[in-house]
């Protein structure tokens, strides 16, 4: 295929593709990956007591994190469950640990690393462990987002709002210039904040890297109209985008999507409404538009969780989000008599997030524990000090 013919059918390149063994280095990648040693085997009988034995013997000098989107065999390891801000903030709380090991993407680790103290030390079991989403912003391509901006004059009005998944050098751009960063709990509470950050006739954000969390945010928290918003593609010349367009936007999204929550359909809640009578259907807002419009509710992660919580006995929930997770809480509901589905009948799991397997953990863990010190995420301190500051504003949001 011509490159011609790429830019036609607007195909965006994976920086995942060659990656896919966690064993490579990529150089283009700003992740980059190296997996150094050998993997206990999948099927070895004896990994959990492996597990068991080198975090014992490890003590309190680890502290290992469990993303709920992991898979339960890594998840029975973990000292706290949590979502990406939510765990970063527990390592932060627990400074006596030498050893923070995440078990999540690319990007939580990083948020970890700039939370933690500079004696702490982040390890991510699978560095392949990335997040798609989150490398759908390069630093280079939002320096040239904002290069855009200027030249149509309206750069001093845009407030970037760069969204809790994405990279730290994305979070320092934001830190950079004035913005803050948001979890999907507290978007509204950022955007409000932003624009008050100018006029309120001509201000504008910039919302990185989650097109759906930012229009969905915008429109049904903020009463904004879907013409208030466009969506900057940095694939194309000028994101696609005229100086007008952009000029007469509000919400300026970055083309960038969840690829598991982008998966479910306005057909899938029409179909689990037609198979399940009585469904309450529950998303996420990282979830498109017309999939958001349709459901009964909409939240984050710890919002779904405690919705189910609450949920009555008899109850019956179709979930969009991960799948593992969806499959954790069916389980743990189940004998209160709450029907827990998944919302599309296409089985899909994070597959970067699965990377994090119990054969990664465990090399990890033992490692760590014969005093090898390995997948180590350290962020440099220029780029930790305006990240810390864009994550500091977020945290004093009214």
């Amino acid at each position: 295929m011509t490159t011609a013919q790429t830019q036609e059918l607007d195909v965006q390149p994976s920086p995942l593709a060659l990656l896919l063994l966690g064993r490579e280095a990529d150089p283009r990648s700003e992740r980059g990956v190296e997996c150094p040693g050998d993997l206990p085997s999948p099927s070895d009988p004896d990994l959990v007591a492996r597990a068991r034995a080198a975090k014992e013997k490890l003590g309190d000098k680890v502290f290992v994190l469990g993303h709920h989107y992991q898979r339960d065999e890594v998840i029975q390891f973990a000292d706290v469950t949590g979502d990406s801000f939510k765990l970063a903030r527990d390592a932060a709380a627990r400074p006596e640990a030498e050893y923070i090991v995440f078990c999540g993407v690319h990007f939580m680790a990083e948020s970890a690393d700039i939370l933690t103290g500079d004696d702490q030390k982040v390890v991510l079991p699978d560095l392949a462990a990335g997040c798609s989403m989150a490398d759908m912003a390069t630093a280079e391509q939002v320096a040239e987002c904002w290069d855009v901006l200027t030249e149509a004059g309206i750069a001093g009005q845009v407030v970037p709002v760069s969204y809790m998944n994405s990279s730290a050098d994305i979070k320092a751009f934001t830190g950079r210039h004035g913005g803050t960063i948001c979890t999907s709990s507290n978007a509204e509470r950022a955007l409000n904040w932003a624009f008050e950050q100018g006029e309120p006739s001509t201000s504008k954000v910039l919302f990185l890297p989650d097109q759906h969390l930012g229009r969905n945010t915008a429109v049904r928290d903020l009463g904004m109209s879907l013409e208030d918003c466009v969506v900057y593609n940095p694939h194309r010349p000028n994101g696609g985008l005229t100086a007008e367009q952009l000029r007469d936007a509000r919400m300026i999204l970055w083309r960038g999507h969840c690829s598991v929550h982008g998966r479910f359909s306005l057909e899938s809640v029409e179909d689990v409404r037609a198979r399940i009578p009585g469904v309450n259907v529950l998303v996420h807002p990282e979830c498109r538009h017309e999939v958001v419009a349709a459901a009964d509710y909409v939240g984050s992660t710890e919002y779904i969780i405690k919705a189910l919580e609450a949920a009555p006995a008899g109850s019956k929930w179709a979930i969009g989000t991960e799948l593992n997770l969806v499959r954790r809480l069916a389980n743990r509901f189940a004998a209160e008599g709450k029907e827990i589905v998944f919302l599309d009948k296409t089985v899909c799991f994070c597959s970067t997030m699965n990377r994090i397997d119990l054969p990664h953990l465990v090399w990890a863990l033992e490692s760590l524990a014969e005093g090898q010190l390995v997948n180590r995420i350290e962020v440099d301190k220029e780029t930790e000090a305006f990240a810390k500051l864009a994550l500091e504003r977020m945290l004093a949001l009214p």
